[in-house]
Parts: C-alpha cells; sequence; structure tokens
C-alpha cells in the first residue's frame, strides 16, 4: 500500500511550488507537536496485509513481512530497549548484516523515541570504539558473526547478541532474541518533535575521525522528496536498493523511504555478485532499481549476455555515492532498455541535487542534474563570489532558501562547513545557465571508492599504530573500476625491511582495524614524505603512481 502520490510532473513548477507546510501534512503526526518515525514508516499503513519488506537469506530463502508484522515486532523490541533503560534521545547501535532483525531493530528503536546508529558489518573494532564513544551509545544489538569484534573496546555499552551457536549470556552479554520474544506486543510510540534526534550517522574528514551527523525527525520530510520526485517510487513498483543500511544511502532510502511512503523495500542479506543480482532482480520482478556506479560498472564487465534475462524490466534506475560515468549510461540504454539517472547527496544532507525521474527537465549524460524541491544550491568562488555560469566552485546550500535543508551542525564541534548562511559541501563543481549541475571533484581530500567516502586520518591513524611505521599520508589514485583506490605511502622504523610481505601484513592490519573497504590497497615505501617549508604534507606529489626517494 502506498499513500496517494500526485507529483507533478513538470520540474519548474514542482520547484517553484515547494510548500513547507505543505510537505508537513503528508505525515500521520505533526513535526512541530508531536511526531514518531515509526509511525511514519510502519504504523499508518499497518492495514489489509499490505507488504512491507521483501527478504532474501544468504541461501536464497525468500521471506516477506507485512506492515503489521512489523508493528508488532518493533513494540517487542521497543519493549526489550525499555527493559533495558533505553529512555527518549538515548542512542541505540545496529552491528547487524541486511536482516529482518535489522528493520525490526530500527523501527523499535524509533518507537521508544531513541536514536538509531548504523554501525557497517564491515567495521572493525577501531571503527567501531570511536563511534559508539562519539555518541554515548547505550546498548549495541550485533550477532555472532561480529560481537567478538567488541570484546577489545574499553568501557562498551551494554551489547545484546543474536546468537544461534551458543548462549551469548555465558560472555555477559544479553540473549536479544530469547529476551525480545518474551515482550508483549503493546507499545504505545513516544511522540517527539521535529527537531528531536532519530538517527545519529557518522562521516569521515581529513583532518580528524569520524564526526557524527545527527538526524532529526524533520528530515523524513527531504527523505519522502527524493523517493516521490527523484527515485520515482509508484505503486506498481517492485523496488530493491542495494546499498547497506549501514551507511546513509542505504538507511536513508532503502530502508525509511520506502517503508515512509507504505511501499514494500527489498534486503537481500548476500554480498553483491553479478549473477546473485540478476537473479534477485529476475526473480522479484524489480522495476525500480538504485545502487552506486562500482555495482553497475561490475554488472556491465559481466557482459550484455549476462543482462538479457531482465532487459526492458528495469523501469528505472537510479546511481549515487560517485559520478555516473557517460558509458554506464549508455550501457544501460542498449543493453538493459533501461534509464539509468545520477543523483547526488551527502550524509549530512541526504539526497539534494538529482537527475529526477518524476520530474520533466532535460538530463545530460555527466551531470548530477537539479536542485531536489526545497532545496536552493549553488556555486561559489574561492573568495565566496557567486560563480559564472559554467565555471568551476563550491557546490553550497543557500540554508535560508532551503526549507527541507535539516542539517545544523557535526555532533559535539564546530562545524566549519556551515558559515555565511551556506553549508558547504566540499564538492567542486559547475553549474549551468539552467541549473544544472556537473561534479568536477573534492576540495579536500576525502576519497571515493566504491561509492564509500574514506576519510585519509582513520587510515593513518590505523597505520601508525603498526611498529613498523613511523609516518605515513594516505591519498586516493584514480581507478575504473572504483573511481579511486587507497594508497598509503609510508615511512618504515629505520630497523624494519621494506618487503612485499610487510606491505600485506600493513593491509589486513588495517583492514582488521578499521573495514574492508578502507584498508590502503597500494602501499608505497618512502625515506620521507614530501612537505612545504611549513611541515605540511604535499599530497599531490602523493598521488602519482610512483615517488622518487
Amino acid at each position: 500500500m502506498m499513500t496517494n502520490i500526485d507529483p507533478v510532473h513538470d520540474y519548474a513548477q514542482a520547484y517553484e511550488s515547494y510548500d513547507l507546510q505543505v510537505a508537513k501534512q503528508t505525515f500521520a503526526g505533526n513535526l512541530d507537536t508531536g511526531v514518531n518515525a515509526c509511525i511514519e514508516c510502519c504504523d499508518r499503513y499497518a492495514i489489509d496485509h499490505a507488504k512491507a519488506l521483501d527478504w532474501i537469506s544468504t541461501r536464497g530463502e525468500r521471506k516477506s513481512f507485512t506492515f503489521a508484522e512489523l508493528k508488532l515486532r518493533s513494540a517487542k523490541v521497543a519493549n526489550f530497549l525499555v527493559s533495558q533503560g533505553i529512555k527518549p534521545g538515548d542512542v541505540v547501535s545496529g552491528l547487524l548484516p541486511r536482516t529482518p532483525e535489522l528493520v525490526a531493530l530500527i523501527l523499535g528503536t524509533l518507537r521508544t523515541g531513541a536514536v538509531y546508529q548504523p554501525l557497517f558489518t564491515a567495521f572493525g573494532s577501531k571503527a567501531i570504539e570511536h563511534r559508539i564513544m562519539l555518541c554515548g551509545s547505550k546498548m549495541i544489538v550485533t550477532d555472532g558473526e561480529n560481537h567478538s569484534k567488541l570484546n577489545t573496546i574499553k568501557n562498551c555499552p551494554a551489547i545484546a547478541v543474536i546468537s544461534t551457536t551458543e548462549d551469548p549470556s555465558k560472555e555477559g552479554h544479553i540473549d536479544y532474541l530469547s529476551s525480545v520474544e518474551k515482550q508483549t506486543t503493546e507499545f504505545e510510540p513516544v511522540m517527539r518533535n521535529g527537531e528531536d534526534l532519530m538517527l545519529m550517522m557518522s562521516t569521515s574528514g581529513t583532518t580528524g575521525p569520524a564526526k557524527g551527523v545527527p538526524v532529526p525527525l524533520r528530515a523524513l520530510l527531504s527523505f519522502r522528496s527524493y523517493m516521490v520526485d527523484a527515485i520515482d517510487l509508484s505503486p506498481e513498483d517492485a523496488y530493491w536498493n542495494i546499498a547497506d543500511p549501514g551507511w546513509a544511502y542505504g538507511l536513508y532510502y532503502a530502508v525509511l523511504g520506502p517503508l515512509l511512503l507504505g511501499h514494500c523495500t527489498t534486503l537481500f542479506e548476500g554480498s553483491f555478485t553479478v549473477d546473485g543480482t540478476y537473479d534477485i532482480l529476475k526473480r522479484l520482478e524489480i522495476t525500480n532499481l538504485a545502487g552506486s556506479p562500482t555495482a553497475y560498472r561490475v554488472m556491465i564487465a559481466a557482459g550484455p549476455e549476462a543482462a538479457k534475462r531482465i532487459k526492458g524490466k528495469l523501469r528505472v534506475v537510479s546511481s549515487a555515492g560517485e559520478p555516473l560515468n557517460p558509458e554506464v549510461i549508455r550501457w544501460f540504454r542498449e543493453c538493459l532498455d533501461a534509464p539509468i539517472f545520477d543523483h547526488y547527496g551527502q550524509t549530512e544532507t541526504g539526497m539534494i541535487v538529482n537527475n529526477h525521474h518524476a520530474l520533466s527537465h532535460p538530463v545530460r549524460d555527466g551531470s548530477a542534474g537539479y536542485a531536489m524541491p526545497g532545496f536552493s544550491v549553488t556555486v561559489l568562488t574561492e573568495d565566496d563570489r557567486i560563480a559564472p555560469v559554467n565555471e568551476q566552485g563550491l557546490l553550497v546550500v543557500d540554508i535560508a532558501k532551503s526549507p527541507a535543508f535539516w542539517f545544523t551542525g557535526y555532533l559535539n564541534m564546530e562545524t566549519k562547513a556551515i558559515t555565511g548562511g551556506y553549508y558547504r559541501t566540499g564538492d567542486m563543481v559547475e553549474q549551468d545557465e539552467n541549473g544544472c549541475v556537473t561534479f568536477v571533484g573534492r576540495s579536500d581530500d576525502v576519497i571515493t571508492s566504491s561509492g564509500y567516502r574514506i576519510g585519509p586520518f582513520d587510515v593513518e591513524s590505523a597505520l601508525l599504530e603498526h611498529p613498523a611505521v613511523v609516518e605515513t599520508a594516505v591519498v586516493g589514485v584514480p581507478d575504473p573500476e572504483r573511481t579511486e583506490l587507497v594508497k598509503a605511502v609510508v615511512v618504515l622504523n629505520q630497523e624494519v625491511i621494506a618487503s612485499e610481505e610487510l606491505k600485506e601484513e600493513l593491509r589486513l592490519f588495517v583492514r582488521n582495524r578499521l573495514s574492508s573497504h578502507s584498508y590502503p590497497r597500494i602501499i608505497e615505501f618512502i625515506n620521507a614524505l614530501p612537505k612545504t617549508p611549513s611541515g605540511k604534507v604535499q599530497r599531490f606529489l602523493l598521488r602519482k603512481q610512483k615517488i622518487d626517494n
């Protein structure tokens, strides 16, 4: 079941007619006087056996869940959390794969008025520890595959474990499934207001560890706009966003976004493979697909023969996380008979610039598109002037003219990205006379690899914990498949002998400490890092494939 959606198909009209008060009226609750995200994303649709979730396990088993079933499950989770002392505003962290238990945990947390924090299952102990300590998480819910990562974390909050092999209480943990099953299915959602938090995200920068991104309930307004205007999610669609809910695009638009519209979403527990992806697309008759260019490029590498089984079946395809290559656009047109559009956003903003599937406007291959209704973007020069048409500059959000903009600053720290009435994205772009935005590159040193944004600082910090490393600097280098590869230039302890074996040891060291996507695939040993007279590392030299010592 879906709410009645009657999108204005002309982009200019939709953009000019955006009205915040009208947008608020799409909610069951009131952002000013009382709202609960679980009501908006679940309870209001818990009628008529409306389907909410199609889930495919790693073994290929398919199960479906209705909104009514998720409502009961979320109530049990909420009762469990409250029994453990969780209160409105507390942070509950989820370190879980893409399972029905994950969805129930998210909804149950929101039901209590608490704040949900996603933890990507590929994270290592160091990455997890920083994030939970940053926001003061009160509880972590995890599974048997991941709970060992928490053993070395000091002052770790309460841990609830989903375990099928042994009694987790032997390790002092809470048996999550057993404890939740004992709870009742009655729990009245705790009402909050639009400024109260519902999510605690994290993002990486270049000069420090991951930063906390508080997400208030009013962000649901922009989530809904994206699903309606850019994704063009229709009642007839079978929808699959392949992004992991451990990250913003997956949590915002694979879980909350479709459920907010009363639409069924799809989760696949297993890892991404081309054959597996095509099988699910055909099996579930997916018509509306979202993902990253990296995944699409892997599909292309498998060739047009593999794509034949779903050619003509996809109505629309959306791409986010990194710029969409024109070659991908051409291939999808020719081999899948499907329009694929590029979309742009950040953890701090959600999606804000799109080639909208539901709105009529010119679409130029290689461009990110136009500002989403509810947002106003412009381009600034280095001296903060509005950049001339088609001149490169910094993409910014004009906050006063963006009623759907919700980010107010990083958790417990100064937010230099918000100054002068603008939110400064850190991305360099060009904007044409019609307002169409084309991505040029990052203005800082954040690395974009396989759709993930990786802060060099985190990788450098992990490397420096290894006794062989004296100094290091991390950069991204171009790669045709992943956009960029993480490259670490390392100065070794004088007593250590450089070797290929040591490079592999350092790769595994970082992978285990951080995650499987942020370790340095390229490692180069050097006698000294190139620096300016003031001591600043000259990263532009490090991006070369080989540096002369």
